[in-house]
């Protein structure tokens, strides 16, 4: 867990993803938080089912960069995003993140504090240099929350923009 300003970023266990990928208020309420109504995108609960779960329950894996941290206001005591890790660093000492914010609370600077919040939880683990992540081209907000953060883009591909932040 790590924290910031307006956030608690929490990494959920494996039975907690269960409870989020049922959406019925189970999460919200184990964690104390008020109730919400949640949709789960199709592509998220194809990743959460083929790759996240699978990541966590491998204990030979650091669950940490295989879950999903869920972004709670503090002030509103809500879910209001998501942040992850694909996997652990690389030999290279990079590890990429994802990122989203529930379309109510969007627009309102949200996840440019989150980003930031797991950045600076990232610099201070061992074995982490880089940072990077891709938005869509056309995805101007999220590619503006990672310039908000310091984020260089690298590079094109396809319809992707990628991007990286030395952290070390």
């Amino acid at each position: 867990m790590t924290e910031t300003k307006r956030f608690i970023l929490k990494p959920l266990t494996y039975n907690q993803l269960v409870k989020y990928i049922r959406a019925d208020n189970s999460l919200e309420r184990e964690l104390g938080l008020s109730p919400m109504q949640r949709i789960i995108p199709a592509e998220l609960k194809e990743a959460l089912e083929k790759n996240i779960l699978p990541g966590v329950a491998d204990a030979s894996k650091n669950y940490l960069y295989y879950t999903i941290w869920t972004i709670i206001s503090k002030k509103e005591n809500k879910m209001v995003g998501d942040i992850c890790f694909y996997g652990e660093p690389d030999a290279n000492g990079e590890v990429e993140i994802g990122y989203g914010t529930y379309s109510e609370f969007q627009g309102k600077g949200y996840m440019t504090e989150a980003v930031k919040g797991i950045i600076n939880w990232a610099a201070n683990e061992p074995g982490i240099k880089k940072v990077k992540a891709s938005t869509d081209k056309d995805n101007i907000a999220s590619w503006r929350v990672l310039e908000k953060n310091n984020f260089v883009q690298v590079s094109e591909k396809d319809d992707l923009l990628l991007w990286k932040l030395n952290v070390k």
